[in-house]
């Protein structure tokens, strides 16, 4: 089993695009919150969305093979129920329709995480402490088809019991705890 910092190690062996290792930092700090909400393990959630992107500059221009190339570099490092994760986050590519808590957490994490990594990155906001719920529910309703898209896949926080609202602070909690690593 990988522990934290092999883990880390190999994500930056694999993922070079800044924007990409922000948000598997990210996705890893809501994943751990999210598992120690549900009584779940914090480090095999936390690794999970830690590495869940290791594959996407290998497969950006082969979707159908993102989340199957993952498995493979994790295979023996991670659990099945991780790589199972892994996978259904493509599941629009592939045959792994999220089923379990993990499976949708993470669906919902890496959409919210991507979110706000773009949104960061696009806004003048300077302080992430300047981040509010209002903001990015705001930003959230805008409809175009990749917030469309994005959305309906955060939204899967209410098949976990978890709602848009308190996901959302959730997230911008994970993000203010990361400011001085992203």
């Amino acid at each position: 089993m990988i522990d934290r910092k092999q883990a880390f190690i190999l994500m930056k062996k694999y993922i070079k695009n800044q924007n990409l290792l922000q948000q598997s930092l990210v996705a890893e700090a809501i994943l751990r919150k999210i598992a120690k909400i549900l009584g779940k393990d914090e480090e095999m959630w936390g690794l999970t969305g830690l590495l869940f992107n290791i594959d996407y500059e290998y497969t950006s221009d082969e979707p159908e093979k993102r989340g199957i190339f993952a498995s493979q570099i994790l295979e023996g490092l991670l659990p099945e129920n991780c790589l199972k994760a892994i996978k259904s986050n493509n599941y629009p590519y592939l045959d792994y329709v999220p089923s379990s808590s993990l499976d949708k957490s993470l669906v919902a994490t890496a959409a919210i995480s991507n979110f706000l990594i773009t949104f960061l990155h696009s806004t003048p906001i300077k302080n992430i402490s300047d981040l509010n719920i209002n903001m990015i529910k705001d930003e959230l309703n805008y409809s175009n088809s990749e917030t469309v898209n994005l959305k309906r896949r955060i939204l899967l926080c209410n098949d976990i019991g978890i709602d848009l609202k308190e996901f959302i602070q959730i997230s911008i909690n994970a993000l203010k705890e990361l400011s001085d690593k992203i």
